[in-house]
């Protein structure tokens, strides 16, 4: 019987630089197949954060429940940057499974094994804050935020605890998103009346579109009841 056809063996190691998304289910796939040969072969996995959202930004032929799932995702890819930029590898890989432990429980709603997972990666996660958080002059640049997050540990993983509770504010960003680029391109009003009166249109605005109505048939409605002086229609 001849060796030929087998692969030598190698000490060498070789790095795998790994692309994902947080939301990608393709990345999640493909990672747990690289984790896995990194367990049997010798590789090095580098991760890396990409966001399809950035990527398809400018694209106007995606479907609506595509657009949808773009805008989740931001969130989860600024957390992930976060991670790694602060804390290296080892925070960003704890992202990535955190956010997935949190997508799988969107499909399944097993909170049970939510709370397992998240179990699983707190214990990971808090020795890296702690010593993230040391007095040496190399986690300087670390120290502060990860003090911080262990200041703050009970409430981190309250969206495994509570029903309606999200991982990220990515919702409330959102939600403020209009009015933000409303003031940078209109410099705001010159005065406190103003100031209230398109505070009070833009939470309008967002509380229709969130609750999928028209905002021009409500402020129809709005004017047609003063005018007749009638309460004004609720939002609620």
């Amino acid at each position: 019987m001849t060796d030929a056809g087998r692969i030598a063996p190698t000490t060498e190691r070789a790095v795998a630089d790994f692309w994902f998304d947080p939301l990608c289910p393709w990345a999640w796939i493909t990672s747990r197949w690289i984790l896995h040969a990194s367990e049997v072969r010798p590789i090095d996995v580098q991760w890396h954060v990409m966001s399809l959202a950035h990527l398809n930004a400018d694209k106007e032929d995606l479907p609506e429940e595509y657009r949808e799932l773009m805008a989740e995702a931001w969130g989860p890819v600024r957390v992930c940057i976060a991670a790694e930029q602060e804390f290296g590898q080892h925070g960003l890989r704890i992202c990535d499974e955190l956010f997935w432990s949190w997508e799988i429980y969107q499909h399944t709603r097993e909170r049970k094994e939510l709370k397992r997972q998240i179990r699983l990666l707190r214990r990971e996660l808090k020795p890296i804050l702690r010593k993230y958080s040391g007095k040496a002059p190399r986690y300087k640049y670390t120290r502060g935020i990860a003090r911080n997050l262990l200041k703050v540990w009970p409430a981190l993983w309250t969206f495994a605890e509570k029903p309606g509770v999200e991982p990220t504010n990515n919702h409330a960003e959102r939600a403020l998103r209009g009015a933000v680029i409303y003031r940078k391109l209109s410099l705001g009003s010159q005065s406190e009346n103003g100031e209230t009166r398109i505070a009070r249109l833009l939470s309008a605005h967002t509380t229709c579109r969130l609750q999928h109505r028209s905002l021009h048939e409500y402020l129809t409605d709005l004017l047609a009841a003063t005018a007749r002086g009638d309460p004004a229609p609720l939002l609620a």
